[in-house]
C-alpha cells in the first residue's frame, strides 16, 4: 500500500478520467505514460469504467490504474477484478472504506470535513482526497485543516489546473493533485492523443520546476580563476567576489579556484521535489551516482547525475 502512495506522490499528478469509450482506453494511458505521467484515475462515471482499467491494466502493468467516484461495494468488486491498484471515493461512505481495507484494496476517501478525516484516521488511513478543492476552500482550507491532523496527507481534486498546480505541490502535507485539464474529454473524443502528451508534459514541467541555479566553471588556479572572473564581470557589468572556493559573478556563475567534480565544471539545477525530479529523469533514462540522498553544502538536499554532459557534472537541489 505504501507503494502505491509513493508512486502517486513521485508522479505528483492523479488525472480523473472519465471513460465513455473502452477502445480509447489503452491509448489514452500511452499518451499519458509518454507524458510523463504514468498514473491514471478512471471514474465509475460511466458503465465503461471496469473495462477500461481491465485493458489498461492488462496491456500496460506499469501503469498505475486506480478507480475514482466509487461509491458501492460493487464498484469495489468490479474495480478490483479488473486490476485497479487503489480506489478514490467522492466523500467518505464507511461501508465502502470498510470494504477496500477488508479486500486489501488502497482507499483514499473523500474528506471534506474534519469529522470525515477523523474517521479515516480512526481506520488507519493516511491519505485522505480533499473534494472539491477550490470550491472548499482551496489550500489555504487544506493548511488550516492539515495542523491538528499531522498523520494525514491530501490529494486535492476539482479546480485543480496549471495556474494552482505548483502552490499545492509546494505544500509537504499535499501527495499529489487530481486534475483532469491534461484528459479534456474533447480531446479524447477526437483522439488528440499527442495534444494531451504535451499538456501532460507541460504539466510535469510545473511540477518539477526545474531552473538553473548555479554554473560553476572549472579553472586552473585561484590565480586563473580571478582572472575569468573578471572577464564575466567585465562582460556583464556585475561585481566579482571572491569566496574560499571561487570567484562569483551574480550567485549563478561560479568560478572554481580548483577542479570540481566534472572535467570542466557544474551545473546546478533546482526543482521542486527531489523526489519527482529523480523518478522523472529516471523514466527519461538518467541515472544517478547513488541510491541514497545527499545533503548538500548549504543544507539542501541534492543528488548528482552519474554521466556528465559536454563534461560538466549535474546536479539536482531541491529548493
Amino acid at each position: 500500500m505504501d507503494a502505491i502512495f509513493k508512486r502517486i506522490h513521485q508522479v505528483g499528478i492523479v488525472p480523473v478520467i472519465k471513460i465513455t469509450n473502452p477502445e480509447t482506453a489503452v491509448p489514452l494511458a500511452k499518451a499519458l505514460a509518454r507524458g510523463g505521467i504514468p498514473v491514471a484515475e478512471i471514474t465509475f462515471r460511466t458503465e465503461h469504467a471496469a473495462e477500461a482499467i481491465k485493458r489498461i491494466t492488462s496491456e500496460m502493468p506499469d501503469m498505475l490504474t486506480g478507480a475514482g467516484t466509487v461509491t458501492t461495494l460493487e464498484q469495489v468488486d468490479l474495480a478490483q477484478k479488473a486490476g485497479a491498484q487503489f480506489v478514490v471515493t467522492p466523500g467518505f461512505n464507511p461501508a465502502v472504506v470498510d470494504h477496500c481495507i477488508k479486500q486489501g484494496m488502497p482507499v483514499i476517501p473523500g474528506t471534506p470535513s474534519t469529522s470525515d478525516i477523523e474517521r479515516a484516521l480512526e481506520r488507519g488511513l493516511k491519505v485522505v482526497k480533499f473534494f472539491p478543492a477550490e470550491a472548499m476552500g482551496g489550500l489555504p482550507l487544506i493548511k488550516a485543516v492539515a495542523a491538528p491532523y499531522t498523520g494525514i496527507s491530501f490529494m486535492p481534486t476539482g479546480g485543480i489546473n496549471p495556474e494552482n498546480l505548483a502552490q499545492y505541490l509546494a505544500y509537504d502535507r499535499v501527495l499529489a493533485c487530481g486534475g483532469s485539464w491534461m484528459v479534456d474529454q474533447r480531446l479524447i473524443n477526437v483522439a488528440e492523443y499527442e495534444q494531451i502528451t504535451h499538456l501532460c508534459r507541460s504539466a510535469i514541467n510545473l511540477v518539477l520546476g526545474f531552473q538553473l541555479h548555479r554554473f560553476c566553471i572549472n579553472a586552473l588556479n585561484p590565480e586563473d580563476s580571478s582572472k575569468i572572473a573578471n572577464a564575466f564581470s567585465s562582460l556583464l557589468g556585475l561585481p566579482a567576489v571572491e569566496t574560499a572556493r571561487s570567484h562569483l559573478v551574480e550567485e549563478r556563475l561560479e568560478i572554481l579556484k580548483d577542479s570540481g567534480i566534472g572535467q570542466h565544471g557544474e551545473f546546478i539545477i533546482a526543482c521542486n521535489n527531489l523526489e519527482r525530479a529523480v523518478f522523472q529523469l529516471a523514466q527519461r533514462g538518467f541515472e544517478f551516482t547513488c541510491s541514497q540522498q545527499a545533503a548538500h553544502t548549504t543544507g539542501k538536499r541534492s543528488r548528482w547525475l552519474k554521466d556528465s554532459i559536454a563534461g560538466f557534472a549535474i546536479e539536482l537541489i531541491e529548493r
